[in-house]
């Protein structure tokens, strides 16, 4: 499927290559014939509740702590208003385009499957700001992760009102008013239970853990490269990487990360020359070299947990109070984040530790005593240069920085909404802090793959196996090889951008085909 290609969003789930489709490449929404029918359904039970003089939660009464007062009809649109405003209580620096549409999209299909009682023009609108790329502005902080992302959710229904603030297609930021003037979008006047239908949901922690997702399954494969990289260029052994080996310990994970290292080292000019078991001394390799793929392999087998919470999540309708297929409107907890937050914070805890490793093996680069032969800190001329010794220090510091991020958010909880809301998820946070652990981990492993890069080209005139050699090239279009200090900051950045975009991946894949 094209980017450009229409998302259909109807009751079925939506497929994870939909949300990035949507979210990181613009791809444009259309409600199907089956959404505008199941919506249509239960909006009338709606109106059949709001026209009851029995209170219903949601429909006509007040909401969390003070649901216990019945609304009268003549107040049930200020109802709304009020209930969109006062929720629209973020702070903090602005959440990324990327997450805001994710979160829309996600929102827009539980509209979608019927139960939440909106309007069908309510949705229209929802995916028409979607379709114009009017990102509502949408803050850090505000969401505690259960009754869904509430304050989040609320910018963007104020948005549907035509209040607030929002960034165009161009990146401006201005009212929203004028941007749905200026697409032809008419706002919104929310009716009954519509406030609370948009605003509670997990879209925005289920919208993250999809793009963390998408993220490591790149940058686990990257991280096989580099450790593949840095045995090559450490005179390190293969022979630890063998199937029959991993097949003594069968963990899934394990075996891909193994049989990965070993395509991508097959044909290596450098490991053939230390091969001869009577020219070798080195009896084993340190752990970050020989146990790779047992770190690399559990990170992707808990990447494979998360992805089935996040597939049954997408499969889920995320509303309180939720409409029935028979008719009934029923008060329900699945808004809690707690099977979201939990595998956000798993995740945060294998990239911490995937870049943990990775930072050992660029450390012993650096060290004569440990590189075999290699000039300290690969220097052009040690004492004079100083090579990558302070790339090894940034690597510290923002391993240092992803062990701090591991720190589970969901083991906290701060009571809300006068103690109804006495158990909080606080899902939203362990996103948050799971961006900038995926981004972490980009950053290390671009430093490894570099310092990894200079030590194959010192290897001269020993070769590399091609998928290494072809992963240098591609490196070498963008910095230079060894040779006297440079700017390096520039350099690592570079590098950051080739692991982070999957040029780094596609380059060995050139050679070795499809890594797992």
């Amino acid at each position: 499927m094209r980017d450009n290609e229409v998302v259909n969003v109807g009751p079925e789930p939506l497929t994870f290559d939909d949300v990035i489709r949507v979210a990181r490449h613009g791809a444009p929404v259309q409600l199907t014939d089956d959404a505008i029918a199941a919506i249509s359904a239960a909006r009338q039970r709606v109106d059949e509740l709001a026209e009851s003089p029995v209170p219903a939660y949601g429909v006509s009464t007040g909401f969390g702590a003070l649901a216990t007062r019945h609304i009268d009809p003549a107040l049930r649109a200020q109802l709304q208003r009020s209930l969109v405003r006062s929720h629209a209580a973020g702070s903090g620096p602005e959440v990324e385009t990327e997450v805001v549409r994710a979160l829309m999209l996600l929102r827009l299909h539980t509209l979608a499957t019927g139960h939440t009682g909106i309007r069908p023009t309510t949705a229209k609108t929802m995916a028409a700001l979607l379709n114009a790329h009017i990102t509502p502005v949408v803050h850090e902080y505000g969401s505690l992760g259960c009754s869904g992302d509430l304050a989040p959710l609320a910018h963007v229904a104020l948005t549907l009102m035509g209040e607030g603030v929002v960034r165009d297609k161009s990146g401006n930021v201005g009212p929203s008013a004028e941007a749905l003037k200026q697409a032809g979008i008419e706002p919104v006047e929310l009716a009954a239970k519509e406030g609370l239908a948009l605003i509670n949901g997990t879209d925005g922690m289920l919208g993250m853990l999809i793009l963390a997702i998408d993220d490591l399954t790149r940058l686990l494969k990257a991280a096989d490269i580099s450790a593949a990289m840095s045995v090559e260029a450490l005179l390190g052994t293969d022979r630890v990487f063998a199937p029959e080996l991993q097949a003594l310990r069968p963990q899934p994970g394990q075996a891909l990360a193994a049989a990965n290292m070993v395509r991508v080292l097959t044909d290596s000019g450098i490991m053939e020359s230390h091969r001869d078991p009577n020219a070798c001394t080195r009896v084993q390799d340190a752990y970050s070299l020989r146990c790779a793929p047992q770190v690399a392999g559990a990170a992707r087998d808990t990447v494979a947990h998360a992805t089935n919470v996040a597939t049954w999540e997408l499969a889920s309708a995320v509303d309180n109070p939720a409409v029935l297929a028979d008719g009934r409107v029923e008060s329900n907890g699945n808004f809690h984040g707690a099977p979201v937050a939990y595998v956000l914070d798993f995740l945060a805890i294998v990239a911490a530790d995937v870049a943990s490793m990775s930072e050992r093996r660029t450390d012993r680069f650096l060290d004569v005593a440990r590189n075999h032969g290699l000039p300290a800190f690969l220097a052009d001329d040690p004492g004079v240069d100083s090579g990558h010794m302070i790339a090894q220090y940034t690597q510290a510091a923002v391993v240092s920085e992803m062990k701090r991020l591991a720190a589970p958010a969901s083991v906290d909880s701060i009571p809300s909404s006068a103690m109804q809301e006495d158990h909080v998820s606080m899902g939203w946070s362990a996103a948050r802090k799971l961006r900038r652990s995926v981004d972490g981990l980009t950053r290390v492993l671009a430093v490894e793959v570099l310092t990894a890069a200079r030590g194959i080209d010192l290897r001269a005139p020993l070769q590399p196996a091609p998928a290494t050699a072809a992963v240098v090239r591609a490196l070498r279009e963008n910095v230079p090889g060894p040779g006297p200090d440079r700017f390096l900051a520039p350099e690592i950045e570079a590098v950051v951008r080739l692991v982070a975009d999957g040029t780094v991946v596609s380059a060995a894949e050139s050679v070795t085909g499809p890594l797992a």
